[in-house]
């Protein structure tokens, strides 16, 4: 990266040493990021799939951030992995009705999206109470178009605790029902 200097050792974003130190703060972030996902996937690099695929991956960048440190505003390109592991007691143990409702975050950024877009029209709620008020009527307007859950007779019972196995309900054994 090549910086301009200018004659009193300055420089766009302020000291020549300065944009050092935030270059090797970003280097050693970035390093350090890279090392962890690294270790994950050396970690998880025994799990395929049936085609012999592994099912943990990196895959790209997500979009830089900056980060604020001791060293100033750093921008930061975190790796993105793609893991396609399923935890079958996390996701089989509930009803095979649910199983929909719960591979999709789609309901909660739908929700979000439009106190987020109104948020942004509106250059901001004000105060606290004022945008918890605009959230309140924007997710009380929005649930009216959301869709019902299936199953709904089953949530009762996930409720109370009952044990499901591959998405059927796993009846007591009589002895401990007596």
């Amino acid at each position: 990266m090549l910086t301009v200097v200018n004659v009193d050792g300055s420089t766009r974003d302020g000291s020549l040493l300065d944009e050092i130190v935030r270059e090797g703060a970003r280097r050693m972030l970035a390093a350090a990021l890279e090392a962890e996902v690294n270790s994950y996937i050396a970690e998880l690099a025994h799990e395929k799939d049936e085609n012999g695929r592994r099912l943990v991956v990196r895959n790209g960048y997500h979009q830089p951030r900056k980060v604020t440190t001791a060293a100033g505003v750093i921008d930061v390109k975190a790796l993105r992995v793609n893991d396609k592991r399923v935890d079958e007691l996390a996701f089989y143990g509930y009803p095979a009705e649910h199983w929909i409702h719960l591979r999709t975050t789609n309901p909660i950024e739908s929700t979000f999206a439009t106190v987020r877009l109104r948020t942004k029209v509106t250059k901001g709620a004000g105060s606290r109470a004022a945008a918890l008020a605009m959230v309140f009527k924007l997710v009380e307007s929005a649930q009216a178009r959301w869709r019902a859950v299936n199953g709904a007779h089953l949530v009762p019972l996930v409720r109370a605790g009952a044990r499901f196995e591959r998405g059927q309900l796993v009846e007591r054994p009589k002895a401990v029902a007596a």
